[in-house]
């Protein structure tokens, strides 16, 4: 069987699952020329449910994260991708996510979705727009720091 050529077929949802891949080891490991090529130079990111901002820009978005994160451990989970194609060039996804930041005196582990829109670019697909919404947050502050593992070492348990 056949498929019109403005279906996107299996090689796109791979591709679009190792973008978001990419995004959360490139981000987790501080990668940033990197991390910034999986957006399109207009890309627009909305973290203001989980009480950070709305940044227009690939430029200013990489600044404003990398600022943010610089002194922080982070890991970043994703899962279940719910696919939405609008076209052959352009599809929305919603991503479960799981992320835990460590940083100073506070440790953020929270749950919950990004709402994300990738186009089809001429180097491959990359990510227009993202809005992270929350299920759960939760963030302890002083000496629950105290019982956080440093790289490479065991966590208490």
């Amino acid at each position: 069987m056949t498929h019109p050529t403005t279906i996107p077929d299996f090689a796109d949802w791979l591709a679009i699952c190792n973008v978001k891949a990419a995004y959360c080891r490139l981000l987790d490991t501080k990668q940033w020329d990197a991390w910034a090529e999986l957006f399109t130079p207009d890309c627009v990111s909305d973290t203001t449910d989980s009480g950070g901002t709305r940044v227009e820009g690939r430029a200013q978005m990489v600044e404003y994260v990398s600022a943010s994160l610089a002194d922080a451990r982070t890991t970043h989970h994703v899962h279940q991708p719910q696919m939405t194609f609008d076209g052959p060039d352009a599809v929305d996804v919603v991503w479960a996510m799981q992320d835990r930041v460590i940083k100073d005196s506070f440790d953020l582990w929270g749950t919950g979705h990004y709402h994300e829109r990738y186009v089809r670019t001429a180097e491959g697909w990359r990510i227009k727009s993202q809005v992270l919404t929350r299920l759960i947050l939760e963030v302890r502050s002083g000496s629950a720091m105290n019982g956080a593992a440093e790289p490479g070492s065991t966590a208490p348990g």
